[in-house]
């Protein structure tokens, strides 16, 4: 949908780090109940459609990863011209395959497939290179309100929370596109 969004309204497209449990550890951790419950009644299937009609496979997580590693691999990634296909990579890895994206060989893979360096990328990760801009970004994301992934945020000033059909996409930038320059 993304790529769809960029052909036809050219626009661009920059990821952007984000922590939606904050406090997981390294290691992870198990699902709350609350995920539990609303996965029982249904709320990953509408996930699963709007993945199917892009031709996309998509699997429920099992835990709450800790993505800390990588979101400073994807900065790693966008500073070596290839964040947007880092980013891509890794979400199927996650969405798509079920992998872990805390895990180094996870990373490190998609890292491969995308033409960058893994070796060097674990290495400036793990010495802590991106580690600040990434946490700059994550703070922007919390003092702007972002509560929810994925949010799309549009010229700084406009957000879409969710997954969401081609179509609220769309729409949000013909609404923009049509207002007049003091509204």
């Amino acid at each position: 949908m993304v790529e769809r969004l960029k052909a036809e309204h050219n626009v661009d497209v920059e990821w952007r780090p984000f922590y939606l449990y904050f406090d997981t550890p390294s290691e992870g951790r198990d699902l709350p109940e609350h995920v539990k419950r609303a996965r029982a009644q249904g709320s990953e299937e509408r996930l699963r459609q709007i993945a199917e009609s892009y031709g996309m496979e998509f699997i429920s997580t099992k835990r709450i990863y800790n993505t800390r590693l990588a979101h400073e691999a994807t900065e790693y990634a966008r500073v070596h011209g290839k964040g947007n296909e880092f980013h891509k990579v890794v979400f199927r890895k996650v969405y798509a395959e079920g992998q872990d994206p805390s895990q180094w060989e996870v990373l490190r893979a998609a890292a491969l497939e995308v033409g960058l360096d893994a070796e060097e990328m674990q290495r400036e990760v793990e010495d802590e290179k991106y580690m600040a801009e990434v946490v700059d970004k994550v703070r922007w994301a919390y003092q702007i309100g972002v509560t929810g992934v994925p949010t799309y945020v549009i010229n700084n000033r406009y957000a879409i929370v969710g997954a969401q059909p081609y179509e609220v996409f769309q729409s949000a930038l013909e609404q923009i596109l049509n207002q007049k320059p003091d509204e």
